[in-house]
């Protein structure tokens, strides 16, 4: 790619920090203070209705005891296909042949094509390998390479292999937060996955921190008989919603999320 913003396909969007709005409902009105007279009135009110409550109570009336039977398994499980166990190179497969399967092989491959490990040769063909349909994988494969070439990586910062130098940590990683199906037909599926995603390098010397950014990946998949795999796949920047008011975190509190926090398999 010829920015410095996108890499092989899962780009990273640079979000500007907005100013704080002022509060556009100005300062808060001190509520006026009921008087007296007419505490005294809403006082008599609800004691003549509870009064009239418990004289109409039949005194047979049985009390109806608090059930200690647990809700039914169905009221409290969560709807949608079970999460795939199956792993191809790394990666989540045996996804259904439904809509719902496509939504899921989309988002899980996303999430490997958008983590630290595209930028890593072996890793890299590895996932591919594993994520490609069969007669558009040597395409795929040329694209990443070129994309992650080795000019790349040292502007970046990384080695050859795609490490970040030492007292570093190399950041990449997308998360997806929806998707949809756009055309489902003949074998094939289009799905766009809606992401957040987090690159840069932590460290003090380091001249491109962590950044957080909103992007759309769109993926053309084909069914082969066992799973879903990728023809081919884009992206575009956004939807991107307002920054919040948190706090920036430290180089090394990044650091230390992005070790210590694992990803997750997708599905719906």
């Amino acid at each position: 790619m010829s920015n410095d913003d996108q890499y092989g396909g899962t780009g990273q969007t640079r979000t500007r920090l907005p100013d704080s709005p002022a509060d556009p409902y100005g300062p808060t009105r001190r509520t006026p203070r009921a008087s007296r007279s007419l505490i005294t009135v809403v006082g008599v009110v609800v004691l003549l209705i509870a009064a009239i409550a418990f004289a109409n109570q039949g005194p047979d009336t049985p009390s109806t005891p608090a059930s200690d039977k647990p809700p039914a398994a169905s009221s409290t499980s969560p709807t949608g296909t079970d999460p795939v166990t199956g792993k191809n190179g790394g990666v989540p497969s045996g996804f259904s042949q439904d809509q719902q399967g496509a939504q899921s092989a989309a988002s899980n491959y996303a999430v490997a094509l958008g983590s630290d490990g595209m930028f890593n040769p072996a890793r890299r063909h590895a996932i591919v390998d594993a994520v490609a349909e069969e007669g558009s994988r040597t395409k795929l494969q040329a694209a990443f390479d070129a994309d992650y070439s080795a000019g790349l990586l040292s502007q970046i910062g990384l080695t050859k292999d795609g490490l970040a130098p030492p007292g570093s940590t190399f950041v990449n990683r997308t998360v997806p937060a929806g998707a949809k199906v756009k055309n489902f037909a003949g074998g094939t599926a289009a799905v766009d996955v809606w992401c957040v995603g987090m690159f840069g390098l932590t460290g003090e010397k380091s001249t491109r921190p962590v950044t957080s950014g909103w992007f759309t990946i769109s993926m053309t998949l084909k069914w082969n008989g066992t799973d879903w795999k990728v023809v081919e796949t884009s992206q575009k920047d956004g939807p991107t919603p307002v920054t919040g008011d948190n706090p920036v975190s430290t180089s090394d509190e990044i650091g230390s999320a992005v070790t210590e926090f694992g990803g997750f398999t997708y599905a719906r």
